[in-house]
């Protein structure tokens, strides 16, 4: 069965949608705070969803290799995180070594103050059949990025 360009380009957008939905789930229901490196994957998402829209409505297919790079990006992002949370690599210094950058001293020393501690990348907060959320979205943003190209080529 052959899928149309915009069928395609809907399925790509709706699965973006659907990872940032479900990252804010697990971040606002389910308590997971995100790592630096967890909402540096949510950027790309958003985009593809911005990309796909601007696709769907106004009919243009050039802008499905765009959206191909924003999954592959995310992709990206989400190969190194892996690597971080698997010790292959460091990480970034803002998620692996419980920074305070940004907090005033008066803060840190304000016992009425909540001073969240930093969400370390490295540190796997949840995993399904042995892969972590970072490894799910390499997984399935390599997916989208397959329907990205598959609509692109077919426009």
């Amino acid at each position: 069965m052959t899928q149309s360009p915009r069928t395609l380009i809907l399925l790509a957008t709706l699965g973006s949608a659907g990872l940032l939905a479900g990252a804010f789930a697990f971040q606002y229901i389910g308590g997971l705070a995100p790592c630096q490196l967890c909402l540096y994957q949510r950027w790309p998402h958003a985009a593809a969803v911005v990309i796909g829209i601007a696709a769907l409505a106004t009919g243009w297919r050039g802008l499905a290799w765009a959206g191909a790079l924003a999954a592959l990006a995310t992709a990206a992002i989400g190969v190194f995180h892996v690597g971080v949370e698997q010790l292959w690599w460091e990480g970034l210094a803002t998620c692996t070594a419980g920074s305070i950058q940004g907090i005033s001293a008066a803060d840190l020393l304000d016992p009425t103050k909540d001073v969240a501690a930093v969400v370390r990348c490295d540190e796997i907060a949840w995993s399904l059949l042995g892969i972590s959320m970072a490894g799910w979205n390499v997984i399935l943003s390599l997916i989208f990025a397959g329907l990205w190209v598959k609509a692109a080529r077919r426009a």
